[in-house]
């Protein structure tokens, strides 16, 4: 496996420059910036990546203002409550993606932010103090008890709202496997193990966020 300076190095030789391969990179919120967030911000970024999944983004981009107004700002008590006649209205209603399984889903994942809210005192807090060395623990949480939340969908919530973390796009897969950390696109628990701690010995050695991390590994392939 190669140390994250020789990745970076690949990048950089690829994309112009080191500062090129490490620009327009945000900075990850800090765990209180994340915590201090309003959880319906949570559930919009849910939302937003379920209705993005098998459809053009930019489709969601253009109906984005009416799907929040026909979810009520996102706030979670009330998308929680939405079931029998006002399901059915929602699934004939124009300003929003008429996926009777998304939609579904995004009440479903209200259910979820407000559970967890009541036993942890906050969604948002949840997520902030999660450790991002077991950040491969986090996605297969939101994956069992989210609703349509697994594969990329849950990561890139994550990454929408400022926590740090990676995303498993095809150019980090890519570069994981070049690595020989894994030797396919990672399902398994053991495979994502290993990806995890191939990100905690990057991060350490380098000092960088995993947001970075997983941003080089990205411009090293594409």
């Amino acid at each position: 496996m190669r140390t994250f300076e020789e990745i970076l190095a690949i990048a950089a030789e690829r994309h112009g420059g080191r500062e090129a391969a490490l620009a327009n990179i945000p900075e990850p919120l800090s765990p209180e910036q994340i915590a201090a967030q309003p959880e319906a911000r949570f559930l919009a970024a849910m939302a937003r990546g379920i209705f993005q999944t098998g459809i053009s983004w930019s489709v969601v981009d253009a109906k984005w203002p009416g799907i929040e107004e026909a979810f009520h700002g996102f706030e979670p008590a009330r998308v929680a409550m939405i079931e029998g006649d006002a399901f059915d209205a929602l699934l004939s209603d124009t300003r929003v993606i008429r996926s009777g399984p998304k939609l579904a889903a995004i009440r479903d994942n209200a259910v979820f932010v407000t559970e967890v809210a009541s036993e942890a005192g906050s969604f948002a807090r949840k997520i902030a103090d999660w450790p991002v060395a077991e950040f491969d623990a986090l996605l297969d949480w939101l994956k069992r008890s989210g609703s349509r939340l697994g594969g990329n969908t849950g990561a890139y919530m994550l990454r929408a709202m400022g926590k740090d973390g990676y995303v498993l796009s095809r150019d980090v897969v890519g570069r994981l496997i070049a690595e020989g950390v894994i030797d396919k696109p990672p399902t398994s628990r053991r495979a994502l193990a290993a990806v995890q701690a191939a990100f905690n010995t990057w991060a350490e050695e380098s000092g960088q966020p995993y947001t970075t991390v997983s941003r080089v590994l990205a411009r090293s392939i594409g």
